[in-house]
């Protein structure tokens, strides 16, 4: 019997052990767990780097499409300041000086018709031209600007009645 305490105890011991033996590969197995958890995959490390690189690449095309797109608002606005827009008080200055050129030279075409030296056919083509030039600028000239309404004046107060009139009349004689 004692043999079988023995082997019992021997069986007893082997069970503790294999106990602490199968905690102690745990514990290891959850240490290299932790390890490896705490550095980062390989896999994460290199999607890192290629989105450092993306960025960069961004932000160099991003610095080249705006300065692309000032320069041609630069060029734009260039281009704008350039031109003038004509205004109608410039046509209207212009329009002017075409009536006074005209009546100037109308005023000389008589003049030398009543001198003789124009001839009375000459005159005429040349005054009917003159018309013509004045009628095409005056289609040219904008509308004439709407003057504001005239204000109504108050109604005046309606006479007074006849029978009113009589008895003012007849009050004045019965004082006297």
């Amino acid at each position: 019997m004692s043999d079988d305490k023995n082997k019992a105890g021997d069986i007893a011991k082997h069970i503790w052990l294999a106990g602490v033996g199968a905690y102690g590969k745990a514990v290891e197995e959850a240490q290299g767990r932790i390890e490896k958890a705490m550095e980062p995959p390989k896999m994460f490390r290199d999607l890192v780097k290629a989105g450092a690189a993306l960025e960069e690449e961004a932000r160099e095309s991003t610095v080249a499409a705006r300065q692309s797109v000032e320069e041609r608002i630069g060029r734009v606005r260039d281009n704008f300041h350039n031109q003038r827009p004509v205004r109608m008080e410039e046509i209207e200055q212009l329009q002017k000086k075409v009536d006074q050129l005209t009546r100037k030279v109308n005023q000389l075409t008589r003049a030398l018709t009543d001198e003789g030296v124009l001839a009375t056919k000459a005159t005429k083509t040349v005054r009917k031209k003159a018309i013509k030039k004045k009628a095409a600028s005056t289609r040219m000239t904008p509308a004439p600007k709407k003057t504001p309404a005239k204000k109504k004046t108050p109604a005046k107060k309606a006479p007074a009645s006849r029978s009113r009139v009589r008895a003012k009349k007849s009050a004045k004689s019965s004082k006297s």
